[in-house]
Order: structure tokens, then sequence, then C-alpha cells
């Protein structure tokens, strides 16, 4: 697992690339599916779920138009932890999530395999077949004698 220190001046570090990396170059890594820990540079402590937090609030706050997170949603999670008993949110989110993304690249495989066997890809990959028969047969100088010489006889 990868380690990335983060020092008291905010910066973190990784130690396996040894250089300085930013918020987006992790969200990188997560979007890779690199694991990571991050931890204070002092005393150890695990920082990644905070970390983490800081990445989806600079891309909540990056882009309008994407956000995740309404502010009802978030005031209901606000009060999840105020509850006498939270409920097991964290479980179920997790699992509401991996089971979305599987479905997302279940839907895209179907979509791209549909694609592939439309009409159209059929008569493009028909047309490639052809083309790349006749650039072979000009390229090795056409019917031989011995062809022409078979209709004859």
């Amino acid at each position: 697992m990868r380690v990335i220190r983060k020092y008291a001046n905010r910066r973190l570090y990784d130690t396996e690339q040894s250089r300085y990396v930013t918020l987006e170059d992790l969200r990188g890594l997560i979007i890779d599916e690199v694991p990571f820990r991050v931890e204070d540079a002092k005393s150890g402590e695990d920082l990644t779920r905070t970390i983490l937090l800081s990445i989806i609030i600079e891309q909540e706050q990056a882009d309008g138009d994407a956000q995740v997170f309404s502010n009802d949603l978030l005031a209901q999670f606000i009060r999840v932890y105020d509850m006498a008993q939270p409920l097991p949110l964290s479980r179920y989110l997790e699992q509401g999530t991996k089971l979305m993304l599987e479905q997302q690249n279940r839907m895209q495989d179907q979509w791209q395999q549909a694609m592939r066997h439309s009409p159209m890809e059929l008569m493009r990959e028909m047309a490639e077949e052809n083309m790349k028969f006749w650039q072979k047969t000009i390229n090795q100088g056409g019917t031989s004698d011995d062809d022409l010489g078979k209709d004859k006889q």
C-alpha cells in the first residue's frame, strides 16, 4: 500500500514516488484504484479519511453541475450522527454505491457491444475486410498465369 505523508505545512508527500502530490493526484490514484494511506508525518496517525473527505469537498466545489450531495442530503447525514443509535448508514451507502457502479459499468459494456454489432458497424467491418483483401491481391500482382489458364480449360 502506498504511503502518503502529510506535513505540518499541509503538503502531501508520496513516499513511493519521492515527490509532493496534490489532492488531484490522490484523486487520480483513487480513480486508478491504487490503494494508499495518508499519515501524519510526525505522529503516524491515519489521516486517510480526512483527506478523502477533502477530495470530495474539492469535487463538490469544482463543478456546480455535478454536485452529488445536496444541502438536504448533507443535513440528513448530520441528523444521523445525532441519533441515539445511529443507522448503519456507512455500510448501506457503501453497498448501494458499489451496486450502482457495477450496474453502470455493465450498462456501458452492453452499450459498447450493441454499438459493435450495429448494422453500420457491420458494414464498416465488411468494408475493411474487402479493402484488406483487394490491397493484398493488388500487392501480390493480381492473378497469376496459372489462374488464367484454368479458365481456358
